[in-house]
């Protein structure tokens, strides 16, 4: 009798494949997990046991001398500079210490004058880290005297970090060295969620702590040595006297970036320019700036400052072929923290004397346009200019809506009618009801017209500069030929995005039109708080003129020179018996 032979298919083939492949897999990422899993327990094991290994030998130490090789207190323990390279199952690990004197407050603070000798005990923390992979395990262990605390001699370092507004910064990287003991002091501290750091039991030492902060994406603040450079620093290097208390406060905030440029009288770029750029703050005195540096435009005839500190920065020509004949903003730039920031110099042909006049309302220190300056020499006219630019202002809106073009200065176009504009004092604010605040609210301003579709638009301010942490104020722009089209923008060019730090350059996007408005956002998580709004400042410059500024190029030498201003709504000045040399400034307030 005959019997069929069957073989496999071709699809009971590959179904076979496929489940010993699975099978495969399965076993082999078992297999890896386990080996993963025996590594993990075994790195755990060798670095527990070296743990204890080196947190023994410290605790065996004499007390006097449980401390780092460049640390407070000072001993003969490694620390990061110094690390101990130990080989162990087949890995390297670097061990290293951080001892710092702990003033604990159950028996009073030398803070808070009630502990002459805060050196209660030692905190030391070990550091084992494993070269090949990075990972660092860290080990506590707090170690107290035998007997009484062992304070003979030292002092306390109270350090305070806050940003430019007087808030605290946690986490700031505090260094403090000090090279004329033997043996040195190097030692990094963090600063606490208050932004303070308390170093205590360093030794009596005289202007010889220095001391640097700062923080990831932030400025830096130091101390400094007196030098020839500098011989009287506004922070000089600390002093620390036995059983005083010494207290340094720092400023840091976060880095801003700050564009120059640098274009003749049609808004053409100007390449291959010098400019001095010099900030405001003084780290010594009378006259020793923080900031003080030499730069080039370059072919775009820009100077781009990235990732610099927050401060007042006055440009100056070192090129003799140019001279200013105007700026925007006027002469000097406020650089807030994180943001990004133009100042535009208008240049021209440089004359051995000339005259550069600024405008502005005396009580608002605006500058003004379309003031009419008058120039004389003797009993003789020589020249009229009117000045150009402006900043368009509002701080009252206690007129209401209903303003489609910007005439009263108390009025807007509409809100949401969650605002409220009538409160006293004056300024913006949600809709209350009794104690309880609506939750947001928007408002559009009126149309204002800056006479030109060739105006750019360059900063947006507005005051207060900080607002409650529970609240939140925020703008958009919208600019236009056309007074029926409207699309508000925000500092990326898009309507998803918001102006909400003050100080922040208008996106480009603006420029080219003619009429402008604001729309502004209020808004609460409480309840009980409303964001205000006392006054907002947005600055424009038609065409290529600069704001509030004329120049009068070509003079001759001579202290008889005169100069008349007038402007519609505003009192009248005249300057007279101006001397004349070189290149002059001359700042012109009006009163209404």
């Amino acid at each position: 009798m005959l019997r069929a032979i069957r073989g496999f298919t071709l699809i009971e083939t590959l179904v076979s494949i496929a489940i010993f492949v699975i099978l495969v897999m399965v076993v082999s990422q078992t297999s890896f997990t386990i080996v993963r899993q025996a590594r993990a327990y075994r790195e755990n094991t060798t670095v527990s046991g070296l743990a204890d290994q080196y947190i023994e030998i410290a605790r065996n130490l004499p007390y006097s001398q449980i401390g780092t090789l460049s640390g407070n207190p000072h001993g003969n323990l490694p620390d990061q500079p110094n690390a101990t390279n130990v080989t162990f199952n087949l890995n390297t690990y670097q061990i290293y210490y951080v001892v710092n004197y702990i003033d604990d407050p159950a028996d009073g603070t030398i803070l808070a004058g009630t502990d002459p000798t805060p050196n209660d005990y030692k905190q030391l923390k070990l550091y084992i880290k494993n070269t090949a992979t990075g990972f660092t395990s860290t080990f506590l262990s707090n170690i107290s005297p035998k007997g009484l605390e062992n304070l003979s001699s030292g002092g306390a370092l109270n350090i305070k970090v806050f940003d430019a507004v007087g808030q605290p910064i946690p986490n700031a990287t505090i260094n403090i060295t000090n090279t004329s003991l033997t043996p040195n002091i190097n030692l990094t501290r963090t600063s606490d969620a208050n932004g303070n750091w308390t170093e205590v039991g360093l030794p009596d030492s005289a202007n010889s702590y220095h001391l640097v902060v700062t923080k990831n994406g932030y400025s830096t603040d130091r101390t400094y040595a007196i030098s020839g450079q500098n011989p009287n620093p506004t922070k000089p290097d600390g002093t620390i006297s036995n059983g005083q208390v010494t207290q340094i406060s720092f400023s840091i905030d976060q880095l801003s970036n700050l564009l120059f440029n640098t274009l003749d009288q049609t808004c053409s770029a100007i390449s291959a320019v010098g400019l001095q750029v010099r900030g405001s703050k003084l780290i010594g005195t009378p006259s020793v700036v923080k900031f003080d540096n030499s730069y080039t435009s370059n072919g775009a005839g820009q100077v781009s400052l990235n990732n610099i500190e927050w401060d007042n920065y006055t440009p100056a020509l070192s090129t003799i072929s140019y001279m200013i004949y105007g700026s925007s903003p006027i002469q000097q730039i406020s650089l807030l923290p994180n943001t990004t920031q133009q100042f535009t110099l208008i240049l021209g042909p440089h004359t051995s004397n000339s005259l550069l006049v600024i405008v502005k309302d005396a009580s608002t220190g605006n500058p003004i346009e379309g003031a009419s300056v008058l120039l004389n020499k003797g009993n003789s006219p020589i020249n009229t200019k009117l000045t150009g630019g402006s900043i368009w202002a509002q701080q009252d809106w206690s007129g209401g809506s209903g303003q489609t073009t910007f005439s009263d200065m108390t009025k807007y176009d509409q809100d949401d009618g969650n605002i409220n504009t009538t409160d006293t004092p004056t300024a913006l604010r949600l809709r209350h009801s009794g104690l309880s605040y609506a939750s947001s609210g928007f408002l559009v301003s009126s149309t204002f017209d800056t006479g030109t579709a060739s105006s750019s638009y360059t900063t947006l301010n507005w005051q207060p500069t900080s607002q409650d942490p529970t609240t939140l104020l925020k703008f958009q722009i919208a600019t236009s030929n056309s007074t029926s089209t409207w699309n508000f923008l925000g500092p990326d060019g898009t309507v998803n995005t918001y102006y909400s730090v003050p100080g922040t350059t208008i996106n480009s996007s603006n420029n080219g039109n003619r009429f402008v408005r604001y729309k502004v956002y209020l808004s609460t998580t409480n309840s009980s708080k409303t964001p205000v709004l006392t006054s907002l400042s947005l600055n424009y410059v038609p065409g290529c003129f600069t704001p509030g500024q004329v120049m009068f190029p070509g003079l001759q030498t001579g202290s008889d020179y005169g100069v008349g201003v007038s402007m519609s709504g505003f009192q009248t000045e005249t300057i007279n018996n101006l001397n004349i040399n070189g290149y002059n400034v001359l700042n012109v307030l009006l009163g209404h």
